[in-house]
């Protein structure tokens, strides 16, 4: 199947978040304690493309649009059920259940880098939190901990996701987050 048979759904700019989310992710968690500067630049980055996402959230392509896919809880809980049936309705965009992962994540990243923040002005006086102080530092650290683990295990959820649906739907969501198209919804 050609690009021309296939439907743009992922937009560039889409496309290049995502993958710099995951490589500023990783990079910010596998340096934690032992690279201090490249741990901060890559919180930095995660922050400016969480910012980004926001915006491209509002004024991207339709399938970018938080109001295009944001669904109700239940919706979500009944496609997980379908899922785990092997009879899940296809999306060409986001599923209810995926929509809902994207939201957590976003959400996750956001306080993991609001925590790092602190962390980062309790402990060194600097960043935008530098008027912190250090009197919670240990608060900060645990709590910056904590949302960076629990965004690594939605990670690995969200991974799983992908899979399934992938296997499902015989089409390979990674690949198209790559290169922007999906099968059209009649295939």
């Amino acid at each position: 199947m050609n690009t021309q048979e296939l439907c743009k759904v992922w937009d560039l700019p889409l496309r290049v978040f995502h993958w710099l989310l995951v490589a500023a992710f990783f990079v910010a968690y596998l340096t934690e304690d032992d690279l201090l500067t490249v741990h901060v630049w890559a919180g930095y980055t995660v922050f400016g493309l969480l910012l980004f996402r926001l915006v491209w959230g509002f004024i991207g392509n339709p399938y970018a649009r938080f109001a295009n896919f944001l669904p109700k809880p239940a919706d979500a809980l009944s496609y997980v059920k379908d899922l785990a049936a092997k009879k899940a309705k296809r999306y060409i965009g986001h599923n209810p259940a995926g929509a809902v992962m994207i939201v957590l994540l976003l959400l996750s990243l956001l306080i993991t880098t609001l925590t790092g923040f602190a962390v980062y002005g309790a402990d060194q006086g600097a960043g935008p939190l530098a008027f912190i102080g250090s009197g919670n530092e240990k608060f900060w650290e645990e709590s910056h901990e904590l949302f960076a683990n629990l965004t690594l295990l939605l990670v690995f959820v969200h991974i799983l996701g992908v899979a399934a649906e992938s296997y499902i739907h015989r089409e390979n969501l990674a690949k198209a987050m790559w290169h922007g198209y999906k099968k059209p919804a009649d295939q």
